[in-house]
């Protein structure tokens, strides 16, 4: 039996069959309740051998039996008296560092790097025993946990059980500070001040300075975490992590925090599932679990969440896409290495031949493919390093490769776009005006800053994990989000590729009516010419970059190689293109129609 008072009303709770024979023992039976229940103790356990009083003696016989709900008070009853006893434990025993007692710490007993909190156990909601609690039970506990700060007395800090529901709560201090509340495999609350690499917890939760503060300033008193078992996803597809989610509220609405609130799950098998932290607002019969707000990190065998709010909190765990094998993951990894390295090399050595040979005497066209040149090599390299620095875990050094990689990116794209505009130009002896090739620099290199510093402000920059059929990953530096990853970089590119393939379409248009008529070893000499002046304006306007349009159905696989081989191996091409052409003395991207030949030249 239990019984509670709050506000001077008393409520009693039977927790096992007690026999009353007569009328006038029910009556005598509450009147003890009555005297005994003026200790003055909010929560206290009535049985026929039972406690009370924080100031009454220990009686270890008397707490016997009492399992998880060891450390609460309890009375002892006969048919003259009521006596009081404690089973906290004698106050003067010796303490046992790092000793818990089935999800609770005793007074008189800490843990390194804990504080001391007193236990709470609280009936679980009618008609629910706290395993598989309904969502609107968990939001309705979550948001009366103040009244639990009644319960806690003089102590700072309580461990809380209600039925399988096991949490921690915490007082805020008026000298902010960082909140550490783990909960072992076994069940075990334990409240830290400090942690270090010793923590032996599954799960943690770390409150920032920020929160704390920001809670102390909206009238906030106190921090709880709560972990809500048997939570079941109705998508059969996946489901929670542990089946489990965390509850985390302050008493007043914490959001848009700089410093995020991590939550570590610790010696997580996957099985080769995806993790993905969510949120729900607790709002509702039904949860709608988002991902916004929240960071997923992967480390080893531990997932941490970074969230910028408080509500709930849960992994959703789910099966990988699946679209490429492991075997052709492997190989298009292979491939864009070695032509990623390929291109790099020969890149730098036309450069390298520009800027000491013949950077006096270069045409509009030469400077503006060496521009192109400089925003590829740089490309090619952010790639290569990129999932190494992924690895290193260092979040500033993810985002700025992940930015560099998608400014030049971008960068080689306009200067695609660039390319063809030149050629439309000379094709259409179109004056250019003055300072054309500054105009040109600048919104080449210009133009992508517009697109990437804004999603740098957004934080858009993230760790991206690609899966295979076998459940390997690769990890890379790259946009998390999968929309903004579609809006920004497919649509810019759409625009670049519609102009790029008209003006395409007109220069070989060009190309083939001006075919001469002359005998057929010229002919023949001269389709060459034109095959690989065709070759050349494919690799050099970036129509390869539109198979990224066909990875869809039947045509992913091939698409994915097709584009994999032409764009890793794209500065090589784009180098013998260039040496070549280097040998014609009309400028890049210009018609020279002779009688016998009509080629586009460096």
């Amino acid at each position: 039996m239990f019984l509670t008072e709050t506000n001077h009303m008393v409520k009693v709770f039977l927790s096992e069959p007690i026999i009353l024979h007569n009328l006038h023992s029910v009556a005598g039976f509450l009147w003890k309740i009555h005297n005994c229940s003026k200790t003055g103790h909010k929560s206290i356990r009535l049985s026929q051998n039972g406690t009370c009083r924080e100031d009454s003696p220990y009686d270890e016989d008397a707490c016997k039996g009492l399992g998880g709900e060891a450390g609460i008070y309890k009375f002892i009853y006969n048919d003259t008296n009521c006596r009081c006893l404690s089973c906290y434990g004698p106050k003067s025993s010796p303490t046992t560092p790092g000793t818990t007692t089935a999800g609770t710490t005793t007074p008189g007993t800490t843990t390194a790097g804990t504080t001391t909190p007193v236990a709470i156990t609280v009936t679980p909601p009618e008609n629910n025993n706290g395993f598989g609690v309904s969502p609107e039970n968990a939001a309705s506990i979550m948001k009366n946990l103040s009244h639990l700060l009644g319960e806690m007395g003089n102590f700072s800090t309580a461990t809380v059980t209600i039925g399988h529901i096991k949490g921690g709560i915490t007082k805020l201090l008026p000298n902010a500070s960082d909140i550490n509340i783990g909960i072992t495999a076994s069940g075990d609350v334990i409240i830290f001040e400090n942690i270090d690499d010793s923590v032996n917890v599954s799960r943690l939760v770390q409150i920032p300075t920020e929160a704390s503060a920001m809670a102390l300033k909206r009238n906030g008193s106190f921090a709880g975490v709560l972990l809500f078992p048997g939570m079941h996803q109705d998508d059969p597809d996946s489901y929670f992590l542990n089946d489990e989610l965390l509850g985390i509220e302050m008493g007043t609405e914490i959001s848009n925090l700089s410093q995020t609130i991590d939550i570590h799950y610790r010696s997580v098998d996957k099985n080769g599932s995806i993790a993905s932290c969510r949120s729900w607002d607790g709002k509702g019969k039904s949860m709608t679990w988002i991902t916004d707000g929240c960071q997923t990190k992967e480390t080893n065998n531990s997932i941490i969440c970074q969230c910028s709010h408080l509500t709930f909190f849960a992994i959703l765990m789910s099966p990988p896409p699946g679209n490429i094998s492991a075997s052709d993951f492997t190989s298009l990894t292979y491939i864009t290495s070695i032509g990623c390295g390929l291109s790099m090399f020969f890149l730098m050595v036309a450069l390298f031949m520009h800027f000491l040979i013949r950077k006096g005497k270069a045409s509009q066209a030469t400077q503006i493919l060496m521009n192109l040149f400089a925003a590829m090599f740089t490309l090619n390299l952010s790639f290569l390093v990129n999932e190494s620095i992924a690895e290193l875990g260092n979040f500033g050094a993810c985002v700025a490769v992940a930015a560099v990689m998608h400014y030049t990116m971008l960068a080689t794209c306009t200067w695609f776009f660039i390319e063809a505009l030149h050629l439309y130009l000379n094709l259409w002896k179109t004056p250019t005006g003055k300072h054309y090739m500054a105009k040109i620099c600048a919104t080449g290199w210009v133009t992508p800053a517009v697109v990437v510093i804004p999603l740098l402000a957004l934080r858009q920059y993230d760790y991206l994990v690609i899966y295979t059929d076998d459940g390997n990953s690769a990890k890379m530096c790259w946009i998390a989000d999968a929309v903004v990853h579609q809006g920004v970089n497919v649509g810019y590119y759409a625009v670049v590729f519609i102009f790029t393939f008209v003006v395409f379409i007109m220069t070989v248009r060009q190309i083939v009516l001006l075919k001469p008529a002359a005998g057929k070893s010229q002919d023949n000499s001269s389709t060459k010419a034109n095959s690989f002046s065709i070759f050349g304006l494919f690799v050099l306007l970036g129509i390869a970059w539109a198979f990224a349009f066909f990875s869809h159905g039947p045509l992913l696989i091939a698409s994915y190689y097709l584009f994999t081989i032409l764009n890793s191996f794209q500065g090589f091409f784009l180098f013998i293109y260039y040496v070549k052409s280097s040998k014609n003395s009309s400028t890049a991207g210009s018609i020279s129609s002779t009688a016998t030949s009509d080629t586009v030249t460096q």
